[in-house]
């Protein structure tokens, strides 16, 4: 069953070292110095059990993770996330924005491991609940950029090939062809208050 949601749900994705999370965040605090209703979260996470969904996948040391685990794992703490955060947000009405989503699934785990992307729209309407972003915000950068950005922090995905990483920005830029008018390019800056000023100027066209 698709969720009637009142409130508005706003995504943030993009490859490593993008400053997605920074950016997210400044929206966030944006929206509540405006008195807007609104909550941060991030995937996977924001659920104690989506948190250690969170700490096996990115944890470097389990390098035995088959691409079908990971997948499903994303989806696992996707799903606990939505039904137990996001769906009843939404329908009081309020202002959700979310450090990833679906789109990095598709991105990560399909365009660049390779798993069937049919299939995981099929699984991603299951366990959202067809939930779709009002907008999605994706940071563009060169990926040897952001990788740069993220030389002192390795979690299991960041230690991948530089072709991988590529095949992830690929991807999210072919996700962004598919659904221009969910998916808004925003080329990163130098200064990430430049970034915000852009950011800030899709949400007040598309989302109030």
């Amino acid at each position: 069953m698709k969720i009637k949601a009142k409130g508005k749900f706003i995504t943030f994705e993009g490859s490593e070292g993008c400053g997605k999370s920074t950016q997210s965040r400044l929206l966030y605090e944006y929206l509540k110095d405006k008195n807007k209703d609104a909550i941060y979260l991030r995937e996977p996470g924001a659920t104690k059990i989506s948190e250690k969904i969170r700490d096996i996948l990115l944890d470097a040391k389990n390098q035995a993770i088959v691409p079908q685990t990971e997948m499903l794992l994303y989806m696992a703490a996707r799903a606990q996330i939505v039904g137990e955060i996001i769906e009843p947000a939404l329908e009081e009405g309020t202002i959700v924005i979310c450090d990833r989503f679906l789109d990095s699934t598709l991105a990560y785990q399909g365009y660049g491991v390779g798993i069937d992307i049919p299939l995981i729209r099929e699984v991603g309407k299951f366990v959202t609940r067809r939930l779709s972003p009002d907008l999605t915000i994706f940071l563009d950068l060169p990926v040897k950029k952001g990788l740069k950005h993220r030389e002192d922090i390795q979690d299991r995905i960041e230690m991948r090939s530089l072709e991988y990483h590529e095949r992830v920005r690929k991807g999210y830029l072919a996700l962004a062809r598919q659904e221009p008018n969910r998916i808004k390019i925003v080329k990163v800056e130098e200064d990430k208050h430049v970034t915000q000023s852009n950011i800030r100027e899709l949400i007040e066209k598309y989302v109030f």
